[in-house]
């Protein structure tokens, strides 16, 4: 091993923590364990996370309402969508958005006061020279839509000429070729999406102007997103770190010391961790949450880490063909008494929720997934469960009673 690849020095381990210990730490860094901060509601929950996925799945609902669902419980659909993508009254853009749609762990919405953060991305973007699209005529398309937006204000791509040439989902029109470059490289910025399109505007119009700069440098960047990666996932490896943001194993590696997170020891971690200061100040206490998970919520996102602190394996099924899945489409684990004991893959049918295929740990886990159920059932507007199939007849059956007796239908 040359000097060049040889790990960085790591530190002595400032504590060491038990493996419940590191498991209570991640459920109050991504704020399901204690009681929520309701005050902050859904805006609050995305700054403490400084990151939520987008995904174009909507089953029970789209995966960036259930983020907050999750930790505060019923909040409204049209709030969620309401906190995420503020406009003042008339539908002209609020004169300091909250959050804006970039490239981090996926698509995700940010808090807009991360802006500054991704200039090292945008920088890269830039260098690159292109997406995964080419564009015939960079320099006229890209002229043409910043000339539109400057004339016209903020528009979804199909106003702005549309997306497609005709062919497959792929085959990009220049227009929007054009307009995703310009958003990788930070001359337009996404701060709405309406009816799930999303809606570009020049990001010197959007962009608060004391943000609105690329003046940081890379390892400024950096040192900010492991920093605030730390501080939402409580205790990390170095790979935690790097996959919260798609950041490379040797950029966490170049600001970890000076990041502000500590080294501690992980009981069953074979590899060095790192944890938010802060969350080492107080031990986790108060309430578990009780919910279902969306596969993209920040908690479980990471398959490994989520392997790792519950002892549960979960893959997104979507995208694998139907004979072949096991726990279903969009199988959303339950979490309960801070561990994640089963899964549940639910649809909706007028005003019925549909528990299409459902697994549980244990007896104990019956009561937390009907309560779960119940909850989601009433969040979407249903008024009934009813439960199709059970990898368990018993406690299928288990389940089915304790629905009854919630006051839900249960029917085969």
């Amino acid at each position: 091993m040359t000097a060049a690849t040889q790990p960085p020095h790591r530190p002595k381990p400032v504590t060491a923590l038990s493996h419940d210990d590191a498991r209570r730490l991640a459920l109050r860094a991504q704020g399901l364990l204690g009681a929520p901060d309701r005050r902050a509601g859904v805006r609050g929950v995305l700054r403490h996370l400084g990151a939520v996925q987008l995904d174009t799945i909507s089953v029970l609902a789209r995966s960036h309402e259930l983020v907050p669902y999750a930790r505060l419980g019923a909040v409204g659909r049209p709030a969620v969508e309401a906190a995420y993508w503020s406009t003042a009254d008339g539908g002209t853009p609020a004169a300091r958005p909250h959050s804006f749609e970039y490239w981090s762990h996926a698509a995700c919405i940010l808090p807009i006061e991360e802006w500054p953060h991704f200039a090292f991305r945008r920088r890269a973007r830039r260098a690159k020279g292109h997406r995964w699209h080419v564009m015939k005529d960079s320099e006229r398309s890209c002229a043409a839509v910043l000339d539109r937006l400057a004339a016209d204000g903020p528009l979804t791509t199909s106003e702005l000429g549309g997306g497609r040439n005709g062919g497959e989902w792929w085959d990009w029109s220049e227009t929007k070729i054009a307009v995703e470059w310009l958003l990788d490289t930070g001359d337009v910025v996404c701060t709405e999406r309406r009816a799930w399109k999303r809606v570009y505007d020049l990001a010197e119009r959007a962009v608060p102007t004391e943000l609105l700069h690329d003046d940081l440098d890379d390892a400024e960047c950096l040192r900010r997103l492991v920093a605030q990666a730390g501080a939402a996932l409580g205790v990390a490896t170095r790979a935690d770190l790097a996959d919260y943001h798609r950041l490379k194993g040797e950029q966490v590696d170049a600001v970890i010391a000076d990041s502000g997170l500590v080294p501690v020891e992980v009981e069953g971690w074979a590899k060095p961790a790192w944890a938010d200061p802060a969350a080492l100040a107080t031990a986790p206490r108060g309430r578990h949450r009780t919910t279902l998970l969306s596969p993209f919520d920040s908690l479980i996102w990471d398959r490994p880490r989520t392997e790792r602190i519950f002892g549960f394996t979960h893959r997104l099924e979507a995208y694998v063909p139907r004979p072949r899945r096991i726990h279903g489409y969009f199988a959303m684990p339950l979490l309960a008494g801070g561990q994640l004991v089963g899964r549940v893959d639910p649809a909706r049918e007028g005003t019925t929720l549909v528990a299409r295929q459902v697994s549980m740990r244990d007896r104990k886990a019956v009561a937390p997934m009907a309560r779960a159920l119940q909850e989601a059932a009433t969040w979407v507007g249903c008024d009934a469960v009813r439960v199709d199939r059970c990898d368990d007849p018993q406690l299928a059956a288990a389940l089915r009673t304790e629905l009854t007796r919630g006051g839900s239908s249960t029917g085969e």
